[in-house]
């Protein structure tokens, strides 16, 4: 039932809970009270003057009865319907649901929030205490001191007589164990500290590299336009602290020069202008290849594409190089993510485009329109292999585009993924009872 049609059911609801009775309201309004019953039961259309007598006496807005619950109310019904399976829910009837019962559509949708905004944090807790380098070398450093002082307080526990050349070593040592231990905890909690602090988590080279892109938008204009060079960015950045990362940000910059030259912005913007971000009618008009047409609309200004565009590249062992996020879309920080994404197919099949309609499991139900290609990187010898990289540009689908059954599900990583059925698992997911 349309959303307009319902104005009737949610005039009754009003005036029940009100406590009017049909015939006072019709009095009140100066109908009769068959004809308020027709309109009460969406028999009769309603407008203009008499729509706002209504409203008036039930001392509401008169947006109120026509449009009901907002649409993001109804959006999120709709994607805790899907998340949970299909053929669960009346999703035909969500509108007439949120229009009779708005408080308990508003119980539900933050009770969806609050379960995605849950396993968001579950996946980022999962991937740092199972892949982050300076988590792992920290617990280490903790483990193997408190391994040393336990071990020198046995000895001077349980043996007898020991010559004080002996005892006076083993004091210094337990002195320098425990206070290795002390600085190497303390480390260790002001890292866990820094690193919950906010979605600019660093620690890394490659964080220090991506809080230096993401803090720029993905967007370097003075690099368009020859008014800075890498360099100059890379000395003015404050999120750059390492040498590892200052030399991950060269990289990525030089790339970008080299793409900005060969595809400069205001050819791009033109062909964007004409077609949107149709890739089959903007390649042929643009003229480069596709890595370079996906890289660039990647890094374009923001709202020059709608809904923004979020991108990855990673290498030929599926090590991801480069991330930029895109809402709805998860990347875990650290460890391996889904290996049915596309830019992993594209390794398979260098040269050959990839394009798929993605819906991460658990999610919602966003689809996006993911394009993916590997190209060799550098000139291979007579006994060298060539290396690949491969890009995979991600795009999220209107609604009204995203439809039908033509998509493929995936997940983030197999960790926070609820597919047991898989036939891409790698291990079991801590959403999962087999875990």
């Amino acid at each position: 039932m349309a959303r307009d049609s319902l104005t009737g059911t949610r005039i009754r609801d009003r005036r029940s809970v009100a406590g009017i009775r049909q015939a006072d309201l019709a009095r009140q309004i100066g109908i009769s009270a068959s004809y308020l019953n027709l309109i009460e039961h969406n028999r009769r259309r309603i407008g203009g003057k008499l729509l706002i007598n209504i409203a008036q006496a039930l001392g509401v807005e008169p947006a109120l009865l026509t449009e009901g619950a907002e649409a993001a109310l109804i959006s999120t019904l709709r994607e805790a319907a899907a998340d949970l399976g299909p053929n669960l829910a009346e999703v035909d009837r969500v509108e007439d649901f949120a229009g009779r019962y708005p408080g308990w559509s508003e119980v539900l949708v933050r009770a969806q929030r609050r379960l995605a905004g849950m396993e968001r944090t579950i996946e980022t807790l999962s991937d740092r205490l199972t892949h982050d380098p300076h988590l792992a070398a920290s617990l280490h450093e903790v483990l193997s001191t408190a391994a040393a002082i336990r071990s020198t307080a046995s000895i001077l526990a349980e043996t007898g007589e020991i010559e004080p050349e002996w005892r006076d070593r083993f004091h210094r040592n337990l002195n320098q164990d425990s206070r290795r231990l002390a600085e190497s905890s303390k480390e260790l909690v002001r890292y866990l500290d820094d690193s919950d602090s906010g979605e600019d988590q660093r620690g890394v080279p490659r964080e220090e590299a991506e809080a230096f892109m993401a803090a720029r938008g993905y967007h370097f204009a003075a690099l368009e336009t020859g008014g800075s060079t890498p360099e100059a960015l890379i000395r003015a950045a404050p999120e750059l602290t390492s040498q590892a990362a200052r030399a991950i940000a060269r990289g990525f910059l030089a790339q970008y020069v080299e793409d900005a030259a060969r595809l400069p912005l205001r050819r791009i913007e033109t062909a964007i202008a004409d077609h949107g971000a149709d890739l089959a009618a903007l390649l042929p008009r643009i003229g480069v290849p596709l890595p370079v047409l996906l890289r660039r609309l990647a890094t374009l200004p923001e709202g020059m594409l709608t809904g923004g565009a979020g991108a990855i590249v990673c290498d030929g062992s599926g090590s991801l190089l480069f991330r930029k996020p895109v809402a709805g879309f998860a990347m875990p920080r650290f460890g391996a993510p889904c290996p049915l994404w596309p830019v992993f197919t594209a390794l398979s099949r260098p040269l050959v485009p990839v394009h798929r309609e993605l819906v991460q499991v658990g999610r919602s139900s966003a689809r996006f329109a993911c394009t993916a290609i590997a190209w060799p990187e550098g000139e291979a010898g007579l006994e060298e292999d060539p290396l690949y990289r491969s890009v995979m540009l991600i795009l999220p689908l209107p609604a009204s585009d995203a439809a039908g059954d033509g998509h493929q599900q995936v997940g983030s990583s197999c960790r926070v993924c609820s597919r047991a059925a898989c036939r891409a698992r790698r291990e079991p997911s801590i959403l999962r009872e087999e875990f």
